[in-house]
């Protein structure tokens, strides 16, 4: 059953993102505002992505929460890199064209290089954004338990005085015949 809803809910996520990636591509990316439009989308279509495998329960079938760890390590290395890259590359970029400061930095090449892929920096920053989200397992209700015996049960047992040393059955009494 499990795997039956994960694979619907990653068939909708599939046919959500590629939407909105198609829609990411009818925008003009030659002036600012459909830049970041485009890309946008494009990161959004990451995300749902993300989140189809935790709406499909494929993890624990809990409440999501945010998992601050893949956030701190996983996520904002991402956003700092590909970020990068996006702004350098935007049309009209002053600040962080690849000429000026990356140059500065020597990354102008990664950037350069990166600049073809613009639309694959933008998917992955949207589902690694994904990936901070977790489910937390669902705890199961625990009765409080009586940890005091009751007054009429024993807490050891006691010995059988038939058993003989660990014997599992009574020894026999030996026959006394007398004639």
């Amino acid at each position: 059953m499990i795997s039956i809803t994960r694979g619907v809910a990653t068939l909708i996520g599939a046919a959500v993102a590629g939407f909105l990636v198609w829609l990411g591509a009818q925008m003009g990316v030659d002036n600012e505002g459909g830049y970041w439009a485009a890309y946008g989308l494009v990161a959004a279509a990451g995300l749902v992505m993300a989140l189809s495998q935790i709406l499909g329960g494929w993890t624990k079938w809990g409440w999501p929460r945010v998992d601050l760890g893949v956030f701190v390590l996983g996520f904002l290395p991402v956003l700092v890199v590909g970020g990068w890259v996006l702004l350098a590359r935007q049309p009209g970029s002053i600040l962080f064209n690849s000429s000026h400061v990356s140059r500065d930095m020597g990354v102008d090449s990664v950037v350069s290089d990166l600049g073809d892929m613009l639309a694959v920096v933008a998917f992955g920053i949207g589902l690694t954004f994904g990936f901070i989200f977790d489910t937390a397992p669902r705890r199961a209700v625990v009765e409080p338990v009586d940890e005091r015996p009751a007054v009429d049960e024993p807490i050891t047992a006691e010995p059988d005085p038939e058993l003989r040393d660990g014997a599992r059955e009574p020894r026999e009494r030996p026959t006394v015949v007398r004639s």
